[in-house]
């Protein structure tokens, strides 16, 4: 028997970040498409020649294969150099954009994802009628919504201990990279899952690594923040669930 999903055209997302990805799936839950994920670009690279994508979606930043190798690789590559793709990131300086782009990205928008914003990006790449023809349900509703909010907050919550634990290890450590890495990603998070501060506070860490030099127990005290945020959204969270 054929599978039904062969019918549906296929969106690539390759983050790393859970958040993001569940993100991603469920605004295109109103849609028609099979959605594909991975959180590696070597991994994107098959996903991508295997499934033939009509869209990707590419972080840059991501530990092992990043998103800059896979879009220089696909781009070199008959079968794919034409599937428009959207880069995800929380870094978009005119620096950053125009190397983007010039490798080949067709847009590039900035983390929290917000709904408008995608759509406007894939009507412009895409053209209208590739959303407007494969709507499925519709709208969500308000209580849908705050389903699919709840959602990416759990998720956050579920892999934020692995992610406290390497800020730790790279406060003992002073290992700048890797620090830069973990508060990157949950920059990115923060506004996605409706908590903007998580954001502002991550951001100041990573201007602040960004310097030839800073002080350590200045980041300590904004690593500091963040756990403590994270525990106030802990708690808001068991509270709902009670």
């Amino acid at each position: 028997m054929k599978n039904p999903e062969e019918n549906k055209a296929t969106i690539l997302i390759v983050d790393d970040s859970d958040v993001v990805k569940h993100s991603l799936k469920s605004f295109f839950a109103s849609y028609n498409f099979q959605v594909i994920t991975c959180s590696d670009g070597l991994v994107g690279i098959q996903k991508a020649t295997e499934f033939k994508p009509k869209l990707i979606f590419l972080d840059l930043m991501m530990p092992k294969f990043d998103g800059l190798k896979m879009l220089q690789v696909i781009k070199e590559m008959d079968e794919l150099k034409s599937v428009p793709v959207i880069v995800i990131s929380a870094n978009t300086d005119r620096r950053n954009v125009l190397a983007v782009l010039e490798i080949g990205a067709d847009r590039i928008i900035s983390k929290p994802l917000r709904k408008e914003v995608i759509i406007k990006n894939i009507n412009e790449i895409c053209g209208n009628e590739f959303l407007a023809n494969a709507v499925k349900t519709g709208e969500f509703s308000n209580s849908e919504s705050e389903v699919i909010k709840q959602h990416l907050i759990h998720t956050f919550l579920n892999g934020f201990e692995v992610k406290k634990s390497a800020i730790l290890t790279a406060l003992e450590e002073k290992d700048r990279d890797t620090l830069r890495a973990v508060v990157h990603e949950i920059k990115g998070n923060g506004g996605t899952i409706g908590y903007p501060q998580l954001s502002y506070v991550s951001d100041n860490i990573e201007k602040a690594l960004n310097t030839i030099s800073f002080d350590w127990t200045y980041i300590q005290q904004k690593c500091e923040q963040i756990f403590s945020i994270v525990h106030d959204i802990n708690n808001s969270a068991r509270e709902l669930t009670t």
